[in-house]
């Protein structure tokens, strides 16, 4: 009898542009894009949902034009996660190991993580993330897996992510009423590093920055491990409204105006290059220099670059960033965002794109889709060992995700 194909399916739903990106697991147990889908963003902002409907039909074209090019349907997605409300922390917890031959095992494991995500939050908020930075075992820290290893104390430092209880309810909502199940939601920075960040980057110490359009989220790791996150308030957005604004144009004019002739430094801009903006309404057309458009993108690019500045040293990563930072997201296409954030950093700086996916075109191999392409790559790698290799592999991970989603669901 052959085997059923099996899918992985991201889907990055950001404030300008939603996401659908659908893989099958070949043979090998490797993943190959079979199929893209892209719409631009309806009811959200800055992240999270503010009309459902208008979220809904964006998620709806989205999936339905990457099922059309793959020649299938899905029925589960891995979903990012971001907006104003992430908020993180580190957390500490430790366990004595119970085993007679002091073996460590996966119960014990377990049992650390429950020990360290024992916070206190308030009603509204949500654990959505533990992530383990380092376990300890008897005093001897830096062990990335602890399991099999003999020890009498078992202790774990971990970063914990967590949400707005109702702003993650929206998502998935959003999602289940276009008709599919929520598999897990990700974090959108972390699944941007799955795909632009290397395992040295990670242990050298490196800052991923992925300015979307709503907002800008950024990742700290050292030693291997994630050490900081935060989701910041301004993005690419707001550099459209500010030229939208200045060149007295509509917000779709100033959209093309940055994608095509947009700058973020200066002193690449020569003297005489012009170029024709329509007024708004289209009543006229006039000519605008493109240092004048500089000079509007690249205030607020550096208020951007700079509050990520602040957030990292108030963070105390400021001198533990060996490899640099990476940037990604729509607006690292911006002519000139590496050269200013290299100055404003004095940091090495290079533009983040994504990798790690079989029969990917050219297209995809762009920081816009960072976050969709990382969506499959993390969401394959934390549960791909519940389905692939087991003798009912697709049953099964329906009713994982049926479990999951009705879970979702019951909280509503």
């Amino acid at each position: 009898m052959a085997r059923k194909t099996r899918y992985v399916v991201g889907l990055d739903v950001g404030t300008t542009k939603t996401c659908t990106i659908i893989c099958e697991v070949n043979d090998e147990g490797a993943l190959e894009v079979v199929g893209v889908g892209s719409a631009e963003s309806k009811g959200m902002r800055r992240g999270v949902v503010v009309n459902l409907d208008g979220a809904v039909s964006t998620i709806k074209k989205s999936v339905e034009e990457a099922e059309s090019s793959a020649g299938t349907s899905v029925e589960s997605v891995f979903v990012g996660l971001s907006g104003g409300h992430i908020q993180s922390f580190n957390s500490q917890g430790a366990v004595a190991v119970t085993a007679e031959s002091r073996e460590i095992g996966r119960a014990d494991i377990r049992r650390v993580l429950e020990t360290a995500k024992a916070v206190s939050l308030p009603s509204d908020r949500e654990i959505v993330h533990v992530l383990p930075q380092e376990f300890v075992v008897d005093g001897q820290d830096g062990i990335g897996d602890p399991l099999g290893l003999l020890g009498t104390r078992l202790e774990v430092n971990c970063h914990i992510v967590t949400g707005s209880t109702t702003a993650a309810q929206n998502i998935v909502t959003a999602v289940n009423r276009s008709g599919l199940i929520v598999a897990d939601t990700i974090l959108q920075q972390l699944a941007s590093a799955e795909s632009t960040l290397s395992e040295d980057d990670k242990e050298l110490g490196v800052g991923l920055v992925d300015v979307g359009g709503g907002t800008t989220n950024l990742a700290v790791y050292t030693y291997g491990g994630i050490r900081h996150s935060s989701v910041l308030p301004l993005g690419g957005d707001q550099i459209t409204n500010d030229i939208a604004v200045g060149l007295r144009t509509s917000i779709l004019e100033a959209e093309k105006i940055k994608r095509e002739h947009g700058c973020a430094l200066s002193t690449l801009v020569e003297e005489d290059i012009e170029f024709e903006v329509s007024t708004v309404a289209g009543r006229q057309t006039k000519s605008i220099s493109k240092r004048i458009l500089c000079e509007i993108i690249q205030p607020r690019m550096e208020e951007i670059l700079t509050l990520v500045q602040e957030d990292i040293r108030q963070a105390g990563f400021e001198r533990l960033l060996g490899a640099g930072l990476v940037i990604t997201g729509g607006t690292a296409l911006l002519e000139g965002v590496v050269e200013l954030a290299e100055q404003t950093f004095d940091l090495p700086v290079r533009p983040g794109s994504p990798r790690g996916l079989a029969k990917m075109e050219d297209a995809l191999i762009a920081p816009a889709y960072s976050t969709a392409v990382g969506l499959v790559l993390y969401g394959y790698r934390a549960h791909a060992h519940r389905w692939i290799g087991h003798p009912d592999g697709d049953n099964f991970l329906k009713r994982w995700g049926s479990r999951l989603f009705s879970r979702k669901r019951g909280k509503l």
